[in-house]
């Protein structure tokens, strides 16, 4: 069953332009210098719509304040925010009460090794997923120590699996575990350490 685990995304509005925007990206990485595309001619439009966007963007400020509202999932992050466009992004489902899971397919502009996920990449995802389970076991906090084991190579173009458990809650301190699997073999697997405690948010 699907869970409110993130923030859902909407068909209209900045969801609707950021779901371009990752086209755009994946065309541009996938393009290259060896397409038949006029890139001067896809600069100049991009940055027309880059000036647009910087006229009417209200101060830094107010952004902030605004993307920290409520006390529901964040719409920007890096891994499963419908507003940011370098997520994937990430859907999670619920395994049990400490433990949840998403599959994705990831593509050329999260590439390390040829054909393969960034290391990087796997850890920007486990130390979110982690951080996730956290908050769905019921004791969330920011991360201290992130151990990563890689196993092997994660691939692009095929589902992986991203997992994560709370394990363990002793004061503030709190243990999780979790990995990245492809065709239910492990590729990277994580420990974390989190400390119950958060900054505060914009206001």
């Amino acid at each position: 069953m699907t869970i409110d685990l993130h923030a859902e995304t909407r068909s209209t509005g900045v969801d609707a332009a950021v779901a371009a925007a990752r086209r755009v990206i994946d065309a541009l990485v996938r393009a290259g210098d060896i397409s038949g595309a006029d890139m001067a001619d896809v600069a100049d439009r991009l940055n027309a719509v880059a000036d647009d966007l910087e006229d009417t963007a209200p101060p830094l400020d107010e952004r902030l304040v605004d993307m920290w509202r409520g006390d529901g999932n964040t719409r920007h992050d890096p891994v499963t925010g419908p507003e940011n466009p370098i997520a994937p992004p990430l859907r999670y489902e619920a395994v049990d009460t400490r433990t949840i899971e998403a599959t994705t397919t990831l593509g050329l502009p999260h590439q390390g090794p040829p054909s393969s996920v960034h290391g990087g990449v796997s850890a920007l995802l486990l130390d979110h997923t982690l951080g996730v389970a956290n908050g769905w076991a019921g004791t969330s906090g920011m991360t201290a120590e992130l151990t990563l084991r890689y196993h092997r190579l994660t691939p692009l173009f095929e589902p992986i699996t991203v997992a994560a458990r709370q394990v363990s809650v002793d004061g503030r301190k709190i243990r999780t575990t979790g990995e990245i699997t492809a065709n239910g073999e492990p590729c990277v697997t994580a420990e974390g350490l989190f400390i119950a405690t958060y900054p505060p948010r914009p206001r």
